[in-house]
């Protein structure tokens, strides 16, 4: 007979059994190396083909469930790859990502394409996935739909078609693949099973048990309910972090050359590289910003970008499929910060002993290569693998600002390649750096590299110093040619603030001269990538003069080291504002935007799901204490 004991003890392991069933989050294996981490990551039904949103692919079988259009008369005749793609670059379909677990536990989303429009749904129950695609728009002579399977990333197995359906085989199990209606049988050119539909009626696929459309929609139903509450935690802020939370899981892919599962900045960047691209600072915020609520994936995305050093030692502006890197030039120093900022949250000593040798290498090489004067400048070098030649545009783009009229005036000196000007934005990068490592290399407990670090950050902390203008009441870019300050600004101005490096009265008058001054910075949306007041603003085109997350990002958090309460509130409210206007009208995340109203599709060169435009989230987020 069970007595009350024995009832408590049922219920509780239901509720542990019921907890590891729908959030995953019990009873995780303990991860002390990369190795374990991908092992981790790599597995279950998610999106994971860069190539097409509309594939469900399972991990590590490899396996792909692949969504299909192919239009019955006239083109476009299929639509194979699908993107969420800025519309001003004319894609073929419009894809709106509506919900997107981490794990793909449930995903949601809208497809358009030639008068056909659709929701689709997946969700996974268990080592199952169970998949729905409902016609909302449907023309007089429907497209076909058709399910395309697959063996992704030449992983071993094999695929048949029987009758209505595809069966899966592999060494230790089969998988069969079923509909809720029987096909229509369409002689299509493909080299793989497939089944096709006519896509005027509601289908679904799914793995496993027998399932009608009704016990479909129930549970999927169920569980878009599960991860709106996740979603709901975060109060007001909840479509912040929906966005920022979609965003990324979106992005995230699984990269086969290296076997790893990473979250570069978007699925189009990746496909023009040949597989995957991952940049320097894209990649160290997007670590941070997955830091919130996937500890995994953080540490998966900043081990990746870290490991891919150069033989010179420093972290590259990019590196890309086939073994390509930015063998000539580096990107702003940003990951020791990023890196002690995700550790500060997930506290795991093993993930800053992997990251630490690197990054001190890398806060090295910045002496060693940028030295310029006693002042640090960026620059590029020769390289028998370069991208590009070793000339001033190589330059800026080391800065991560392509074209920012900062770099106007600026000579290149071509025998030392650098840009002969004295940098405020790199330096109180680098003092930044310098400071985290020294935190970081605390808790590893190296007292000699503490003292090698601090003799650094000392020696330009003095230089940075120098580029105080007391006229302006703000650092300024020092011109080593004409031996004058640059008259060009820009938030990178804003960034001793990170590095402590102004009194509380200096940093006032850095807000109240400058942040809070409507002919530079301040304004409806702010901040601007170059002062309003300046010619290069009225370009409107990337780094002149449209806002961009990062920058308000690395100002914020300079902010939080002042007492400077009114220009935190504002930047975080009005970075807020930003990034809701084109996610609750469009669910799109800019890669930049326009400072004058907020649009983020206005031009072709904004990127409309690009990862680092969550970070004006993730202020919002920080500000309310997350």
């Amino acid at each position: 007979m069970l007595n009350k004991n024995h009832i408590l003890l049922a219920s509780l392991v239901a509720g542990i059994l019921l907890a590891v069933r729908w959030t995953g989050s019990v009873a995780q294996t303990k991860i002390s190396n990369n190795q374990e981490l991908q092992k981790s990551l790599l597995k279950g039904w998610n999106t994971w083909n860069n190539s097409n949103v509309l594939s469900r692919v399972l991990m590590p079988e490899g396996l792909a469930m692949n969504l299909v259009f192919r239009n019955k008369r006239g083109g476009p005749y299929y639509l194979r790859e699908s993107y969420i793609a800025n519309q001003q670059r004319n894609f073929p379909e419009k894809i709106t990502p509506l919900d997107h677990a981490y794990d793909g536990s449930y995903i949601e989303m809208l497809v358009e394409w030639i008068r056909l429009k659709a929701k689709i749904q997946s969700a996974t129950d268990g080592k199952d996935l169970i998949l729905l695609y409902t016609p909302l728009e449907v023309p007089d002579n429907p497209p076909i739909l058709i399910l395309e399977s697959g063996m992704m990333w030449n992983k071993p197995g094999t695929l048949q078609k029987e009758g209505h359906t595809i069966r899966a085989q592999f060494s230790d199990r089969e998988i069969m693949i079923r509909s809720t209606q029987s096909p229509t049988e369409y002689q299509l050119p493909f080299v793989t099973p497939f089944l096709t539909f006519d896509s005027d009626k509601q289908i679904g696929f799914y793995t496993g048990q027998i399932r009608r459309v009704a016990d479909i929609q129930q549970f999927l139903d169920r569980q878009k309910a599960r991860h709106q509450q996740n979603k709901e935690k975060y109060g007001h802020l909840s479509e912040a972090y929906h966005a920022m939370q979609t965003l990324l899981a979106w992005c995230t892919i699984y990269d086969a050359e290296n076997d790893r599962a990473i979250t570069p900045v978007s699925r189009i960047w990746n496909d023009a590289w040949g597989g995957y691209i991952i940049f320097d600072w894209d990649t160290y915020f997007t670590a941070y910003m997955l830091a919130l609520d996937h500890k995994e994936l953080a540490y998966s995305n900043a081990i990746a970008i870290t490991n891919a050093i150069t033989e010179d030692g420093f972290i590259p502006n990019l590196e890309a499929s086939f073994g390509v890197k930015t063998f000539d030039r580096s990107q702003p120093p940003v990951g020791s910060l990023m890196c002690k900022m995700i550790y500060d949250r997930h506290p795991e000593k093993w993930f800053l002993e992997e990251v630490y040798p690197k990054l001190l290498r890398w806060n090295r090489w910045w002496e060693k290569a940028r030295d310029n004067r006693g002042y640090l400048s960026w620059g590029t070098k020769p390289h028998p693998r370069e991208i590009d030649p070793p000339n001033k545009q190589a330059a800026k783009f080391e800065s991560g600002l392509d074209n920012s009229p900062l770099f106007d005036e600026a000579v290149f000196n071509e025998q030392t390649y650098l840009l002969e000007l004295a940098s405020v934005g790199l330096m109180g990068l680098y003092l930044t750096d310098c400071q985290a490592l020294i935190e970081i290399a605390k808790i590893l407990d190296k007292p000699a590299d503490i003292k090698e670090i601090s003799e650094r950050a000392e020696k330009y902390s003095e230089s940075l110093q120098q580029l105080w203008d007391d006229q302006s009441g703000i650092y300024c870019d020092f011109d080593l040619v004409t031996q004058q300050f640059s008259r060009h600004l820009a938030p990178t101005h804003f960034y001793p603030l990170l590095a402590k490096a102004p009194s509380q009265k200096q940093a006032e008058r850095m807000i109240n001269e400058h942040f809070f001054n409507p002919q530079e910075f301040y304004g409806d949306w702010i901040l601007p990538s170059i002062s309003r007041d300046d010619p290069g603003y009225q370009d409107n085109s990337y780094w002149r003069g449209r806002i961009w997350a990062p920058m308000n990002f690395l100002v914020y958090l300079g902010l939080r080291n002042y007492d400077l309460p009114r220009a935190r509130k504002e930047l975080a409210e009005k970075s807020l504002k930003l990034i809701l206007k084109e996610w609750i009208e469009n669910h799109r995340v800019y890669e930049n935007y326009n400072a004058e109203t907020g649009v983020g599709g206005d031009v072709r060169n904004a990127n409309s799901f690009y990862s680092w435009g969550a970070l004006l989230g993730m202020i919002a987020l920080m500000e309310a204490g997350y």
